[in-house]
């Protein structure tokens, strides 16, 4: 046999014995044996075929079985083909029973598969977070605004993680109950008297329902006054009353105008008709001479009468000017 074909014979030994190697990790298996997972390596071979990573599978299983945990291998392998993180949920399923927290593998595969992170839940259940509410106003029955602002410490609820709301809607419902606690108080002052009155308030609503975080409490961090809303709606309302009565005002006024220049047009009206009747009087007396129903002295007679009433009337209005002259210049005399 030459030494080419000995040569061929050698790579596709070695090209086959690492292919072999690839699909059959024996490494693996061994590992798994002495760590205590029972796993044949047939499963090893067969997640190579659906693409499955045996070294994740395997190392999961030996964490999760070195922590107490009794999983099975084909569910960590279905939770990867799902999409899941695998690691994640290992770390979160032991850390919830290092403290006594009950979380299925079942429930934490779903809150993974929900997009949220399972471990971080976990930490949260553990710790307590704190959140931070923004700046809250709110107006007393007195009027006076308030700016309150609020830390709400909360843990992860493990049974609403999938479904559950998020923090936005804590930080809401908490607002609304800062708002209706201070808005329900009758002075600003008996809020600031009582703050923890506004946490009673507030806790008692339940605001946790259907969130997948339970709230321990809830802390008025601070409290600031703001401004006098009562008395700016008093003063926009009487501004608003002041230009209402004075388009009232202006409408009698023009009104009152329209009257008078209606009386005006009357006045000049009744004098066209006394002129016109007055232009009817030296016809009448014409005609009365010429019936023979008025003689020449009776003329006379009607004269001197309207002669005498018209010196009557220029000595009666000489006497009211006298009259006012005399009395203003007494008001000048007594200034």
């Amino acid at each position: 046999m030459s030494l080419s074909i000995i040569a061929v014979f050698l790579v596709l030994g070695i090209a086959g014995f690492f292919t072999l190697m690839y699909f059959v990790p024996v490494n693996l298996w061994i590992t798994a044996i002495f760590s205590g997972v029972r796993i044949s390596l047939l499963s090893l071979v067969t997640m190579r075929i659906r693409k499955v990573p045996p070294k994740i599978i395997v190392n999961s299983m030996i964490t999760a079985t070195k922590a107490g945990l009794d999983l099975k291998t084909e569910e960590i392998e279905s939770h990867y083909l799902a999409g899941g993180h695998v690691p994640s949920v290992i770390k979160a399923l032991i850390s919830a029973e290092k403290a006594n927290i009950p979380l299925s593998f079942k429930l934490a595969a779903a809150v993974d598969l929900a997009g949220r992170d399972v471990f971080e839940a976990v930490q949260i259940s553990v710790n307590p977070q704190v959140i931070n509410t923004p700046n809250v106003s709110a107006v007393a029955q007195d009027g006076i605004q308030l700016v309150a602002k609020a830390r709400v410490t909360v843990r992860a609820n493990i049974a609403q993680l999938v479904g559950g709301a998020g923090e936005e809607t804590i930080l809401a419902r908490v607002g609304e109950g800062i708002v209706t606690s201070i808005g329900s108080s009758l002075s600003h002052k008996e809020v600031l008297e009582n703050p923890d009155k506004i946490s009673r308030l507030v806790l008692e609503k339940g605001l946790d329902s259907g969130t997948a975080f339970e709230i321990l409490s809830i802390d008025i961090a601070d409290i600031d006054i703001g401004d006098n809303i009562g008395a700016k709606l008093q003063i926009d309302q009487a501004d608003a009353d002041l230009k209402v009565a004075e388009a009232k005002a202006e409408e009698r006024r023009a009104m009152a105008v329209a009257v008078e220049q209606e009386m005006k047009a009357k006045t000049q009206e009744s004098r066209a008709k006394v002129i016109e009747a007055e232009a009817e009087v030296p016809r009448a007396i014409a005609e009365a001479f010429r019936s023979g129903n008025l003689g020449i002295m009776d003329y006379y007679k009607l004269k001197n009468l309207q002669a005498d009433t018209t010196m009557r009337d220029s000595i009666a209005e000489s006497s009211k000017e006298d009259e006012t002259f005399h009395k203003n210049s007494a008001d000048d005399d007594d200034e």
